[in-house]
């Protein structure tokens, strides 16, 4: 059983919206831990070849998804992606070879606090928003970026095996 860092207990009692905001909050942690203490270059290692996946790219994918959702589908606001380039059918922000992991983890950050702002002030999770004639609530958004930061942050375990041979859940 994995050991848990967080001292806050688990609330069974807790409703749906802080539930799913706490699992939320559990999965972006993970991601933080896991890049802990790397150096730049760490972090920017492709360390499970072929694939192009860093814990770099991990942390601007995670900055855009947050951003796309939150901001783009259920706020409405026009957005942009924050790393443009990339070849079509690609995403741009895993293409870290000159990358700035103070601006990656900084754009990361707002985006998360502008969703937790976003979810606490929303009326209900019964919220939508519209992505390519497709309406989400917001309780589907909350579930599927947990789904998102959980399988993301499998590959993060790998990774961060492979760059220092740290493992476990805190990255150490």
């Amino acid at each position: 059983m994995t050991q848990r860092n967080d001292t806050r207990p688990l609330r069974t009692e807790a409703d749906e919206r802080a539930s799913l905001c706490r699992f939320l909050d559990d999965q972006r942690a993970i991601l933080e831990r896991k890049c802990a203490g790397l150096t730049v270059g760490q972090l920017r290692t492709r360390a499970v070849e072929p694939s192009a996946l860093t814990l770099l790219g991990l942390v601007r994918h995670a900055a855009e998804v947050e951003r796309s959702w939150f901001r783009g589908v259920l706020a409405g606001q026009a957005t942009t992606t924050r790393w443009p380039g990339g070849r079509p059918g690609e995403f741009a922000e895993f293409d870290v070879g000159g990358a700035d992991p103070g601006e990656a983890f900084a754009a990361w950050r707002e985006e998360c606090a502008y969703a937790r702002e976003f979810t606490a002030s929303a009326a209900s999770l019964d919220v939508t928003g519209t992505a390519h004639g497709e309406e989400y609530t917001l309780r589907y958004v909350l579930t599927h970026m947990i789904e998102e930061y959980a399988r993301h942050n499998g590959h993060a375990d790998l990774l961060r095996e492979r760059v220092d041979g740290a493992t476990g859940e805190s990255g150490e």
